[in-house]
């Protein structure tokens, strides 16, 4: 029942009411006058009439403007928010959509015309799965049924705009409730291509940082065993003999030269982040080669340990993944004062790989501890706290979390928990 016939019967009741009770007293009168002055009561029932009438009209007249009244200021106050969402609408800094239930488009607002490279009145009655990537478009139908359901959803897709340039954006659906009543889905999209692109452009900075600083180790350690296999090829030019002894050795010593080498080079290479199943524990054991140059040139022990006989498969991008260690096994050195210890370790625990890297540095004070990974924060005299921003990153890609405990002149340890790849137990 709708609100004009609600107040109608209010006002049919209230006047029922009125009229038995105006009935039952004047008769009650008249019944009275009768007995005792048959005059008055010819007066009363003549002018009974004309005073109900009198009554009733005063009383319609105020009720009525009461209701009038009433439904006058609710619709100015209707008014007043629907402006205010026309203008929440129009002049959001985000892409805003008006979905129904199928998914049709119902209206966009400007930001989202722009974001599109179409109008409103082209998209108008099309349905919203068309706008985004052909391969995204059954992950998105999951979410739009998920907010169906009354839930809120946020993920990330990529669409391509009416130019056919792809575009990274951060979508948020709402459901439109009324009344208890499901009526359809807001989309709230934010263009988030050139943040993203920034974001790239930090981590290969903060890359080419970690690479120029691992520079004197790496060459340090490939000295070596290039010393090695020039004393050999000497000895070999004196004798004019081919020991097997010593081109086994000097075999690996080459086999040492090319992994160390290699991984750097590969650590520098610029590409796009492609997340693969990879096993972590490999990914593991090569940072351990690479980084066990600078350990070693700083006196500082360092050990690997898996926990596990099993394969651990995450789904990662490798040289991110690298990245990530050897910022935080490099900031452990960098926390170490002289001869100390580093322990990188790997296990499974509920469901989850987690890598710990330990130290027994200075440590930090929990104050520090509280702001540590936030941007341009650092614990060292001429750090930015970028590395540890881009590894937060990182780790956020990833699906995981990473905390850190830490002790002042006890050390430090940071625990990384990355969900296993469907399929692992």
């Amino acid at each position: 029942m709708n609100q004009s016939h609600k107040i109608a019967c209010k006002v049919a009741i209230i006047y029922i009411i009125i009229g038995v009770l105006w009935i039952i007293v004047t008769d009650y009168i008249s019944m009275t006058q009768a007995k005792e002055d048959v005059q008055i009561y010819a007066m009363f029932q003549h002018s009974k009439g004309w005073i109900f009438i009198f009554i009733t009209g005063l009383f319609l007249y105020f009720i009525i403007r009461y209701w009038t009244g009433k439904m006058l200021r609710s619709q100015q106050e209707f008014n007043l928010k629907d402006e205010q969402y026309q203008s929440l609408f129009n002049h959001n800094p985000d892409c805003v959509l008006e979905l129904n239930l199928e998914g049709n488009v119902v209206s966009i607002n400007p930001e989202a015309e722009k974001l599109l490279g179409n109008n409103s009145d082209n998209l108008k009655g099309k349905n919203a799965k068309h706008l985004i990537n052909w391969n995204e478009r059954e992950k998105v139908s999951v979410f739009f049924i998920q907010s169906l359901k009354g839930e809120a959803v946020k993920f990330e897709t990529t669409i391509q705009n009416k130019s056919g340039e792809e575009r990274i954006i951060r979508v948020t659906f709402l459901p439109i409730i009324v009344q208890a009543e499901l009526l359809g889905v807001y989309a709230i999209v934010r263009d988030i291509t050139e943040s993203r692109r920034e974001e790239e452009l930090m981590i290969m900075s903060e890359k080419l940082s970690v690479i120029g600083h691992l520079a004197a180790a790496v060459a340090h350690e490939i000295r070596n065993p290039l010393t090695s296999l020039k004393g050999f090829v000497q000895l070999m030019d004196m004798t004019k003999e081919v020991n097997p002894l010593h081109s086994d050795i000097m075999l690996k010593e080459i086999d040492r030269i090319n992994i160390i080498s290699s991984e750097l080079l590969v650590l520098g290479k610029k590409q796009d982040v492609a997340f693969q199943r990879i096993d972590l524990a490999d990914s593991l054991q090569q940072v351990f080669t690479l980084m066990k140059a600078e350990t070693n040139l700083n006196n500082i022990e360092m050990g690997f340990r898996v926990k596990t006989v099993e394969p651990i498969y995450i789904m990662a991008d490798t040289i991110e993944l690298k990245q990530l260690i050897i910022n935080i096994v490099k900031n452990s050195i960098e926390a170490i004062d002289g001869n100390g210890k580093i322990d990188l370790s790997l296990q499974i625990i509920d469901d989850q790989a987690v890598v710990s890297v330990s130290d027994n540095g200075i440590g930090m004070v929990p104050e520090r501890l509280e702001r540590i990974g936030e941007p341009f924060y650092s614990t060292k005299e001429k750090g930015t706290g970028i590395g540890l921003a881009i590894c937060r990153k990182i780790v956020h890609r990833l699906d995981g979390e990473m905390h850190f405990e830490s002790e002042i002149n006890k050390g430090t340890t940071v625990t990384i928990r990355i969900p296993l790849a469907t399929g692992q137990e």
